[in-house]
């Protein structure tokens, strides 16, 4: 991993704004022990756990449990002078989690430092070593002075990292070299972690962004019977695949789905679909029946008889005779990969259409199987709406490692649906995450080559060639002011609309294959 982070220069991607958080709870009620011989977890504030069924025997299955978020303040530390770090966390055991974040009151704020954390194994006990958490994240969400962003419950946060089944943590943040030497504080750090981060009389902890936390991700469990990730995806003719790797103005908004349940109810996980369920699952209606967990590939003489139904009076004699567009891949659904629907804010918000797609990492590390993706998915999820804010998951779709595809945000994935994924440039767009960081690492070719395939697809239905340029309106950002015209290439990366390192430069440097694959597959 890097070393200090510089400011928005080092920017990373992975997107994702939707429900108000709780504040911070009060120290008696946050604050827990240091990590015992015992191993009994500590008592830590929880951010919208919704438990299921009756209270006592099902309240320990984990199976039937949606998922929930572990809020910790980060507190003053004085024993950890060694590394630098001024603020954190000391082990401590809590309550299972796969993934975590650190998160902040105002998203307009950059954290200038480090944040890292080591977690405990809970199959194993053992605790992994120091790693670095991705801090230029707050880039990713939706664009100024939107509906979205205004909504006032926004929030500042680093990427999520993916750390698996996990019972401890510890935390530390160091701040950038430049920021000073520390102060004197409070001498907190010795198991009782009292008093708040940005305080008076902190020193150099008041130089970060205030009301930092740790938010502990259990992605919770698909429903019983539902698709984990769908079938291997297939290699197109003449192609071998390797082993297995490891509503704003003048846009609708529509889709309301009647009252949700009330926050903390019980929400059975079985196969009975909530209406918000049918909702997401009904904006997909003219490609598979409802409660689909999958949308199945299609051949490209299929594909492009979807197209003139889809697209049939707007398309003229000639696009209609030979339509440009690739074959449709195979898509698992949300339903196909657990999302708890009452996260999400109830309508769906669109765009007039979509001209480019920008490709991003997660910035979540690489350290998942395949099995596991629908997991780091649901976590993102819960992530982007109950720690940032956001009002749904910020990526349109997403790719695993293996090269399956996911419906991301919901509202159709043949629909031109609005995302918050690249700040400024989410009007027209699409955004493709690819699940894992790719600053050093290669992305695999199944990766690659399904992303190709879903441009090829998504491009296609709104007759975009993926080898040329578009002209988009920059919506504010820190590459082009607001208003500004700006040609762009019609498969870009995130970088391209934004300062940043995303999607990584080992991803970055596949997108010119990718275009002339999308291309080859829509018969240019």
């Amino acid at each position: 991993m890097r070393g200090i982070l510089a400011s928005s220069i080092g920017v990373t991607c992975a997107a994702a704004l939707a429900l108000p958080l709780a504040p911070p709870a009060a120290a008696s009620a946050a604050s827990v022990s240091s990590v015992s011989s015992a191993g009994t977890p500590a008592p830590v504030a929880d951010v919208a756990t919704r438990t299921v069924g009756t209270a006592g025997a099902r309240a320990g299955a984990r199976a039937e449990v949606p998922g929930s978020t572990q809020s910790l303040p980060l507190r003053p530390l004085t024993r950890d002078r060694a590394s630098g770090a001024v603020l954190g966390l000391t082990p401590r055991t809590v309550r299972t989690f796969s993934l975590l974040g650190v998160v902040w009151d105002d998203p307009s704020v950059d954290l200038h430092g480090r944040v890292q954390v080591r977690t405990r194994a809970a199959s194993t006990g053992d605790w992994t070593d120091w790693q670095d958490v991705e801090t230029h994240y707050t880039q990713h969400g939706a664009d100024p002075d939107s509906s979205e962003a205004a909504s006032g419950k926004a929030r500042g946060a680093t990427a999520p990292l993916w750390v698996g089944e996990s019972d401890g943590v510890e935390v530390r943040v160091l701040p950038e070299p430049d920021a000073g030497e520390p102060e004197d504080v409070d001498p907190v750090g010795t198991g009782s972690d009292e008093g708040a981060s940005g305080g008076e009389g902190a020193g150099e902890v008041s130089t970060l962004p205030a009301g930092m936390r740790l938010d502990l991700v259990d992605p919770g469990e698909a429903e019983p019977g539902e698709s984990a990730g769908g079938a291997e995806p297939q290699a197109e003719p003449g192609e071998s695949e390797g082993p297995e790797p490891q509503a704003e103005p003048g846009e609708s908004a529509e889709g309301a789905e009647g009252a949700e349940p009330a926050e903390g109810a019980e929400v059975p996980r079985t196969g009975v679909m909530t209406a918000a369920a049918k909702a997401a699952s009904a904006a997909n209606s003219a490609l598979v029946p409802l409660g689909a967990t999958q949308i199945p590939s299609l051949t490209a003489e299929e594909t492009r008889e979807e197209l003139v139904a889809l697209r049939g009076t707007g398309l003229t004699e000639q696009q209609q005779a030979k339509p440009y567009i690739g074959p449709r891949p195979s898509i698992v659904t949300r339903r196909g990969w657990g999302a708890d629907e009452s996260l999400r804010e109830k309508s769906f918000v669109y765009t007039s259409k979509v001209k480019a797609a920008f490709v991003h990492h997660t910035a979540s590390g690489n350290s998942y199987s395949c099995s596991q993706a629908p997991s780091l998915i649901r976590g993102f999820y819960r992530y982007h709406t109950k720690s940032l804010g956001w009002r749904d998951i910020g990526y349109n779709f997403l790719v695993d490692k293996c090269g399956r595809i996911y419906e991301g945000r919901a509202g159709g994935v043949a629909k031109p649906v609005k995302g918050a994924h690249t700040m400024g440039f989410n009007s027209k767009t699409t955004g493709i995450a690819v699940i894992g960081s790719y600053g050093s690492k290669k992305p695999s070719s199944k990766a690659v080559k399904a992303v190709a395939r879903l441009t090829a697809w998504k491009l296609g239905l709104h007759g975009m060639n993926p080898k040329k340029k578009t002209s988009l309106t920059s919506g504010g950002g820190n590459l082009y002011a607001k208003g500004k015209k700006v040609k762009m290439k019609v498969i870009s990366g995130h970088r391209d609309g934004f300062n940043t390192s995303c999607p990584g430069g080992k991803l970055f440097k596949k997108l010119g294959s990718v275009r002339s694959k999308a291309a080859g597959y829509q018969g240019r």
